[in-house]
């Protein structure tokens, strides 16, 4: 499937077994790493962006529904907390890519 495969499949595993302490977001990297097949270093990039891409969403969301309701005020406080939830999620997608370093070497690949 490749990158996108994997950067969704490790997303979607993060929605569901992401609570889990250190344990949810390396199983999440490890399935994504597996889906992606490119290897360690494909499979730490697929786990890494995948535990970014929920905040890269809000942040999306929130930049253009607080530019739609309050201008370019509106615009920049939703890209402000928006880029403060990705540095919250910094750890989470550390911990994916670290799981997805794993994925990716037992897939093997390029």
């Amino acid at each position: 499937m490749g990158y996108a495969g994997g950067i969704l499949v490790t997303f979607l595993l993060l929605i569901v077994i992401g609570w889990i302490p250190v344990i949810g977001p390396i199983l999440a990297g490890i399935a994504g790493g597996i889906v992606a097949k490119k290897g360690a270093g494909g499979g730490f990039l697929t786990g890494f962006i995948g535990g970014l891409f929920g905040g890269i969403l809000l942040t999306i969301i929130l930049t253009v529904l607080g530019g739609l309701l309050a201008g370019v005020l509106g615009a920049l406080i939703g890209w402000v907390v928006g880029f403060a939830f990705i540095i919250l999620l910094v750890f989470t997608a550390v911990l994916a890519g670290i799981g997805g370093l794993i994925g990716g070497a037992i897939a093997g690949g390029k």
